[in-house]
């Protein structure tokens, strides 16, 4: 078994989940057990200790509550599912991530952000009902009313509370499928966090940083702002539909590339091209679908090929705005320096999260991938030294080596959350390569 980022690799027992009367005997005979969705958390939270219950069969939409825009659907079905039957409707999910190759039990138990983090929150702030699975095989249900301690300790607890079977959360009106966007070009990353900052009104903003500028170019970014866009937005395309369907994909990485691919000239120059393409842009606002603004890694399947059989890590922090410009500048000058960093880079604004182990802090987060290599590490544990000096922490649903140490310092609600753990069983029962890792 592996994640998205196919590193750690790990043994074990796998188990398919094809009925939802099953999942109670199973989870209360069996310990050491984690339930698995797509798959698409980069690490070894999906990997149980001893078994992995894959439960992405599990995929039935219940029902929808058109007066309160309310949607119940089993925990294994699919975000694109999700986007492929409502957006023709008039609706868009509350929160979405950088794929929607996820299932909604991932998204809970991930508590995942989206690029309107800084306004609405995360997923788990809409979720309205949780029916979870617990250790005895009793189905327990969760609100922010109903066994509250155990419904937050879920929002954003990486599957170790229980199985997600059921979910209740709300939708969002629109009325076109189309986003106004527009281009901000930075020179620098003191610009960008500046940038980003006065685009807190905005309904979705996100930048992407240049992590191998240096100097006077050092965190050089595009930041791209967007809204829903509005009947009379999209008057200028007079064939285009208001709700566009769901874009499928057209391409596939067929075969995994070699590990020189990509280097820092190639990164480079790619970084380089793409910058200045952006930045001719910058005066223009356009109407993009929203599968290309929300999802455009998504048009080409299987792309963790590209770093190679031996895979890749993302990592992703967050660092208070006190601390922000500091903390950052050095993080991404030592990236620069390594010349590790990859085109894939994010940098977003955040609140605060829900859940007990949610991610999000007030403040910056930036995530990028670099492929697995033996130096990599001692980069990756100096990077985490001053994201622990700076009070930050690191995503847990893109972890794959972070030590106990940051993990604990970065999670101050950890002890609130084993309480749960302890009190309802789940420390019995549910355990994830991860969990055995950072010792939740």
């Amino acid at each position: 078994m592996e994640g998205w980022g196919r590193y750690p690799r790990h043994d074990g027992e796998v188990l398919d989940c094809r009925l939802p009367e099953a999942l109670p005997g199973t989870v209360s005979s069996r310990a050491g057990l984690i339930a698995r969705g797509n798959g698409r958390s980069y690490g070894d939270a999906a990997i149980g200790e001893h078994l992995t219950l894959t439960c992405g069969a599990l995929n039935r939409m219940k029902s929808f509550d058109e007066v309160n825009a309310s949607l119940t659907v089993e925990g294994g079905v699919m975000l694109s599912d999700i986007l492929r039957s409502f957006i023709p409707r008039g609706y868009f999910p509350p929160v979405v991530p950088g794929t929607k190759f996820v299932t909604v039990g991932g998204m809970i138990a991930s508590d995942v952000h989206g690029k309107n983090h800084h306004r609405d929150g995360g997923f788990g702030e809409h979720v309205r009902e949780i029916k979870l699975v617990i250790a005895s095989g009793e189905i327990i249900t969760c609100s922010r009313t109903q066994n509250s301690e155990l419904f937050f300790a879920t929002l954003g607890g990486m599957g170790l509370t229980g199985i997600i079977a059921e979910a209740t959360f709300t939708l969002r009106p629109i009325s076109t499928g189309w986003i106004v966007q527009k281009t901000v070009a930075t020179e620098n990353l003191g610009d960008t966090l500046k940038a980003l900052k006065q685009t807190d009104d905005a309904t979705y903003s996100v930048a992407w940083i240049d992590c191998l500028s240096r100097g006077a170019s050092l965190g050089r970014s595009l930041i791209f702002v967007g809204e829903h866009a509005s009947p009379s937005d999209i008057a200028q395309m007079p064939k285009a539909a208001p709700l566009p369907p769901f874009k499928a994909a057209r391409f596939s990485l067929p075969v995994d590339l070699p590990g020189w691919a990509l280097n820092r000239r190639s990164v480079s120059a790619f970084n380089d091209l793409y910058y200045r393409a952006g930045a001719r842009k910058a005066a223009r606002v356009s109407l993009v679908h929203w599968d290309s603004y929300f999802f455009p890694l998504d048009g080409l399947l299987e792309w963790n090929r590209l770093y190679g059989k031996r895979g890749f890590l993302q990592h992703q922090c967050v660092v208070p705005d006190e601390n922000a410009l500091a903390v950052l500048s050095s993080m991404i000058d030592r990236f620069a320096l390594s010349g590790k960093a990859s085109f894939l880079a994010v940098l977003k604004r955040l609140r605060g999260g829900a859940g007990l182990l949610s991610f999000p802090a007030p403040g910056y987060t930036l995530a990028l991938d670099l492929p697995v290599a033996p130096d990599v590490f001692q980069l990756l544990d100096e990077i985490d030294k001053l994201v622990v000096a700076a009070g930050g922490r690191l995503y847990l649903a893109k972890d794959a080596r972070q030590s106990r140490h940051t993990f604990e310092a970065g999670y101050p609600r950890l002890q609130a959350f084993k309480e749960v753990r302890r009190t309802t069983g789940a420390d019995r029962h549910f355990s994830s390569q991860l969990g055995k890792r950072l010792g939740i």
